[in-house]
């Protein structure tokens, strides 16, 4: 099948149900403008997590990636008025970009952005007590993806949901003799979401304006 088909289908769901304003158009030109990587979610993919926030009355969300703040905002839109989200982002211009759109989107009294490694900050925050959030949104570096998990379990409660981008790779997964460090990552996280009873997951495959990849949603058990 012809992948333009894809983009296609994704323009049309996106116009009907996950429209892009000007706060989210300038925000992925500034992207541009900034020299930063286009690797933002899509907006259906954007109103998706929307629309599985609603379904789990999220107050709180743990966010790992900011890049530009793009999915953030549309975290940020879903909340209610007591909501709050944290976003981890390793790079300092990234997150400098970030805080300006999220602020043009008017959340930055809701939206804290802090700089730093994510297994770093992570392990500071279950020290601190932080937590537990809602909702976890990982869409960072691919190799950690296994110990991001694990972290993200370690900040969650019975009924958190934890959802991790990018877990297909174009199919890349399948391939047991991978030397890609992203898809290796992807791999383990893989096994580790197979094997870890505290959830109940699975992972659905995505096609659209970001081609062929996956997602991976997990739902922490409540006790019986």
């Amino acid at each position: 099948m012809d992948k333009d088909i894809f983009k296609k289908v994704d323009e049309y769901i996106g116009d009907l149900l996950g429209q892009e304003d000007e706060v989210l158009k300038n925000t992925i030109q500034s992207l541009d403008q900034a020299g930063m990587p286009q690797i933002s979610v899509s907006a259906n993919q954007g109103k998706f997590l929307q629309v599985l926030m609603a379904l789990g009355n999220v107050k709180t969300v743990l966010e790992l990636g900011t890049l530009g703040g793009y999915s953030t905002i549309w975290l940020a839109r879903a909340l209610p008025e007591d909501g709050k989200i944290i976003t981890l982002e390793i790079d300092e211009h990234h997150a400098e970009v970030a805080r300006r759109n999220i602020a043009k989107a008017g959340f930055s009294d809701k939206v804290k952005v802090r700089v730093g490694k994510a297994l770093d900050l992570l392990p500071q925050m279950e020290a601190d007590g932080e937590g537990p959030f809602d909702m976890i949104f990982v869409d960072a570096d691919k190799p950690p993806y296994a110990e991001y998990f694990k972290h993200a379990l370690a900040l969650s409660r019975p009924g958190t949901l934890i959802i991790c981008d990018n877990v297909i790779r174009e199919g890349k997964v399948l391939d047991a003799e991978s030397t890609d460090e992203r898809v290796q990552g992807v791999q383990r996280f893989n096994q580790l979401l197979a094997n870890t009873l505290q959830v109940t997951a699975t992972i659905l495959q995505t096609v659209g304006a970001k081609d062929y990849d996956g997602m991976a949603i997990a739902v922490v058990n409540r006790a019986n």
